[in-house]
């Protein structure tokens, strides 16, 4: 399966270090997202990570937000 390689990534936001485990096609969608947005991918984990309801896990919040993004692309 394609993209199912899980890593940890390192990610400084809003000042504080934090790892994230995620496979490298959900990191690789969140730096498209990021450089659709233009804005840096820390940026973009970092209002992710703000957005949720209440304190979670990220890795899940990232997930479900490349989610989201796909299911509102344009079909060409």
């Amino acid at each position: 399966m394609t993209g199912s390689l899980i890593r940890k990534h390192s990610v400084s936001i809003r000042g504080h270090r934090t790892s994230i485990t995620l496979e490298d096609a959900f990191m690789d969608v969140l730096r498209r997202m990021a450089e659709q947005r233009g804005m840096a991918l820390a940026a973009l984990i970092a209002e992710i990570d703000g957005a949720q309801a209440a304190p979670g896990n990220l890795s899940s919040a990232l997930r479900l937000a490349v989610l989201d993004w796909a299911l509102k692309a344009p079909y060409d």
